[in-house]
């Protein structure tokens, strides 16, 4: 009998496909629908710092009175919190799959209160997605870093369930990071964040968005971090995200030392029905190798457990393009 549960921060999952915060994530029927496809827990839609600050704005924008002004920031603030605390709470109450709740934020302030209403609201962890984009010239990296910490220990300290933080992958040691987070008592990290991306127009001079969607070959931004970091800070559960999009993909980043793995593109394309697919696909490669359960073969290939290590230290094409004349 083939197993693929697994534990991730704490929490036991029937299977190792997590379905990543989206728009997917954003209905309690859906995620009902995904349940029953083969997923193991779910990440809901983020409760976004940036919106909520946008929509406070815009409606206490010209009232020209303070105490008005102060009401509406306070109303809609709250609007948005009991829209999202009602989505935690019938997401658990139908899909019977762990539920855990995503923040993205930019201070450590405004979340403390925000997180332990989450948690009353039933939520089995917190996803933290920060991001600070570091184009001031004056600013020293290490105060980035810090922020990004200062924002995790906030929150931890303010909850029991476990906090998880969704990494990008432009720090200049992902490691450390890892490790600092580690010893602030952060249960999980997902590698890695997959953000907006500006595009230009050159036909009309105008502004849009790169692809939003990841494809395979990106698979290549987090499997060689993954195999690194379940290696050098092994007590740390890892989730690979971005380029996840078929079961062999999955065995792949499990094989490397990851605990679970995030999918959401591959759902977008395909429908949420693929899971049986990519749970179908893993079960069948399983079989075939005579493995059980993932724990047979979790981390088999990861940086601690290679003879040649350097496959995943090496960073340049010297190698294969040296031949071509």
């Amino acid at each position: 009998m083939i197993d693929l549960s697994t534990t991730y921060a704490g929490l036991k999952l029937k299977s190792p496909f997590i379905v990543s915060s989206s728009g997917l994530t954003a209905s309690a029927e859906r995620i009902t629908k995904m349940a029953a496809a083969g997923a193991g827990a779910v990440v809901l839609k983020s409760l976004f710092e940036e919106q909520i600050m946008y929509e406070v704005g815009s409606m206490a924008e010209g009232s020209g009175h303070t105490e008005a002004e102060d009401y509406l920031k306070a109303y809609s603030r709250e609007s948005s919190l009991d829209d999202y605390l009602s989505l935690i709470h019938k997401a658990r109450e139908k899909a019977k799959i762990p539920v855990m709740a995503s923040i993205n934020c930019m201070r450590s302030k405004e979340w403390v209160e925000f997180a332990g209403r989450i948690q009353e609201a039933g939520a089995d962890a917190i996803e933290l997605n920060i991001y600070f984009l570091p184009m001031d010239r004056e600013k020293n990296p290490r105060d980035y870093e810090a922020a990004y910490l200062d924002v995790a220990a906030s929150v931890k300290e303010q909850v029991s369930i476990p906090v998880i933080v969704k990494l990008g992958s432009e720090f200049s040691s992902i490691t450390w990071m890892v490790d600092q987070l580690y010893k602030r008592g952060i249960a999980a990290v997902v590698l890695f964040n997959r953000f907006y991306a500006p595009d230009i127009n050159p036909d009309d001079l105008s502004f849009g968005s790169a692809e939003v969607l990841s494809s395979p070959a990106d698979i290549r931004h987090s499997l060689r971090w993954v195999g690194i970091i379940s290696s050098r800070i092994g007590k740390m559960d890892v989730a690979a995200s971005t380029g996840v999009h078929s079961g062999m993909a999955a065995v792949k980043q499990i094989l490397a030392g990851a605990t679970a793995v995030q999918v959401c593109s591959v759902l977008y394309r395909n429908g949420i029905g693929y899971l049986r697919d990519m749970t179908g696909e893993m079960r069948k490669w399983m079989e075939k190798r005579e493995y059980e359960s993932l724990k047979d073969f979790r981390g088999k290939m990861n940086y601690g457990n290679l003879k040649d290590p350097s496959v995943y230290e090496r960073a340049q094409f010297i190698k294969y393009f040296s031949r071509i004349h």
